[in-house]
């Protein structure tokens, strides 16, 4: 009876011991140091594929697994995008209205580890209409981590460029591409 009685006070004990314990499973913050920012929109026409693209630089820290600053929001300067010959940069400048709006905004909140990616909540504001996105996924690669947007320019009210009286049209899909560079 005596060593049954010791055997439970044992176990009780090592239960209180290991029962209080936090628990080691849990990682200290981690961090995504970004150091620069590229955007490209890519779509269609009745002449073939156009990609345009802004690169820039742009130094954030966003802790993940933390209360600290999970976030990440960035100006993107329209007129800086570069489609590669100067008639159809000209064309989506005046297709995104730049001189009305002469900058985009994104905005990633709530940042999380996805597996090897990233999960998010994504705010893009492109001319006067912003789009939400819930549980946005950032995939990782060694060097950034990027993610794709599926639009109409429908969807942000604006209509595809047409050009010589109809024969050039710009298809109405487009897609925004984001590729955030870490250190």
């Amino acid at each position: 009876m005596k060593t049954r009685f010791s055997i439970l006070i044992m176990g009780l004990a090592i239960f209180a011991f290991f029962g209080s314990a936090k628990p080691t499973f849990m990682t200290e913050d981690t961090t995504l140091v970004i150091n620069k920012i590229r955007i490209e929109i890519t779509g269609v026409s009745t002449v073939g594929k156009y990609n345009c693209s802004n690169t820039f630089s742009k130094k954030d820290t966003v802790f993940l697994n933390s209360n600290k600053k999970n976030n990440f929001n960035t100006e993107i300067n329209m007129s800086d995008f570069d489609c590669g010959n100067k008639i159809m940069t000209k064309d989506l400048q005046g297709t995104v209205k730049v001189k009305k709006f002469p900058n985009s905004t994104v905005t990633i909140t709530d940042v999380k580890q996805f597996g090897k990616n990233y999960k998010c909540n994504l705010t893009f504001l492109i001319t006067n209409k912003t789009l939400k996105y819930k549980d946005f996924i950032l995939y990782s690669s060694d060097n950034k981590i990027q993610g794709s947007l599926n639009l109409n320019f429908s969807d942000i009210e604006l209509e595809p460029p047409v050009k010589m009286a109809g024969l050039i049209k710009v298809r109405d899909e487009i897609v925004v591409n984001f590729s955030l560079y870490k250190n």
